[in-house]
């Protein structure tokens, strides 16, 4: 590992010789080159001056501070950046210690890894790394790198220093207007959440992995080899209104590997929720359906079903089929249409048989007038003889 910033730790007269070390990486994430389209070659990106459109070398480009709000560009030389008094040019030099709660997670930005510059440096460093592991303390302190100084926290890690640049406490932006007002929470989705916060267990980081990294390095080998792309899987909305209490009793069920998830997966829905009123109402639906439920299970379960049955109010029977699923609603609903079925096959049938006796009636008819019509012409033919 290559170090990036040679220093020194202050530690009130204590000097500890540092070398800096980049503790993250981020090249193994996914990142795309600009192509021109129609020939597929990249484009490239060139220092051009304003003034007279020519291409500047690496070389020749310096630094120039503009205030905000203003046109003007200031020349900043290496030279004129290195007269100014900046005693952390080199040196972290720690201010004071903190408890970690202390620091606000917004503020961490950069972690480097520190290592002792030199056989003299050991002693110190491991002194000052135990002092901050048995008092469970880190350090806050402000360091110059690249230019510019920030404030820098340090803390023991896995036997090592580690050193967090800070954001100063003004490039931290406010939150007003982010979070949502005053909303009522219920006792019982309080103790789910917490519930499945405890079922959820322990994070394994060994299991953690880029899937959007994994997902285009298959789609690249995939145009290489000339196959077909997989299409997309489809996924849910993600603004969708749920059933907080239900989709949180299903998550805990399926964070402990009950197998009570697929039975009872219909509770925990996606449902909308149409106002306090229309939930309240739908609550008292559900738990009077689970009583009904729970007496016709019970009524079930006995020898004697039929006579209890037969004992039970009309209601209460009407009740307990239709917790069950709605069945004898369905049964009556059945018969209902078969017997409006046989009605209408029994009046299609009278109707067919009328039907017919007309149409034989009107072709006796018939009959009868071309007879008649037949013997009136024979007998003008006999009187006109």
């Amino acid at each position: 590992m290559r170090s990036i910033w040679n220093g020194s730790i202050s530690f009130g007269l204590v000097t500890i010789p540092v070398k800096t070390y980049s503790a993250t990486d981020r090249t193994s994430s996914v990142s795309f080159v600009r192509i021109h389209e129609k020939d597929g070659a990249q484009i490239q990106y060139r220092k051009i001056c304003e003034l007279d459109g020519e291409e500047v070398p690496n070389e020749e480009v310096g630094k120039g501070y503009q205030a905000p709000g203003d046109d003007t560009i200031v020349p900043i030389t290496d030279d004129d950046l290195s007269r100014l008094p900046m005693p952390t040019a080199k040196t972290l030099s720690i201010l004071s210690f903190a408890d970690p709660d202390e620091i606000d997670p917004l503020q961490m930005d950069k972690a480097y890894y520190l290592g002792p510059n030199g056989a003299a440096a050991t002693k110190p460093y491991a002194l000052l790394r135990e002092a901050l592991e048995d008092h469970r303390k880190v350090a806050i302190g402000k360091v110059a790198m690249r230019g510019r100084e920030s404030l820098a926290m340090l803390r023991a890690h896995d036997g090592a220093l580690v050193m967090h640049t800070l954001l100063w406490p003004d490039q931290i932006r406010p939150i007003t207007g982010v979070a949502p007002d005053d909303v009522e929470l219920r006792e019982n989705e309080l103790t789910l959440a917490e519930t499945l916060m405890d079922s959820l267990g322990e994070l394994d980081p060994a299991e953690l992995h880029d899937d959007y990294r994994e997902a285009v390095e298959e789609l690249v080998a995939a145009k290489l080899e000339g196959e077909p792309v997989a299409p997309a899987a489809s996924g849910t909305s993600g603004a969708q209104v749920i059933d907080l209490t239900a989709a949180l009793e299903k998550s805990v069920r399926a964070a402990r590997g009950g197998g009570e998830a697929d039975t009872e997966a219909e509770s925990a829905s996606v449902t909308p929720i149409r106002g306090r009123k229309a939930a309240k109402k739908g609550e008292a639906e559900r738990d009077a359906a689970k009583k009904s439920g729970a007496a016709a299970k019970k009524a079930t379960g006995k020898k004697t079903a039929p006579a209890a049955a037969k004992k039970a109010p009309a209601k209460k029977t009407a009740a307990a089929p239709k917790a069950a699923g709605g069945r004898a609603k369905g049964t009556s609903t059945a018969k209902k249409t078969a017997s409006a079925g046989t009605s209408r096959k029994s009046t299609s049938t009278k109707t067919t048989s009328k039907t017919t006796s007309k149409s034989t009636a009107s072709k006796s008819t018939t009959k009868k007038t071309a007879a008649k019509k037949t013997a009136a012409k024979k007998t003008s033919k006999r009187s006109s003889a």
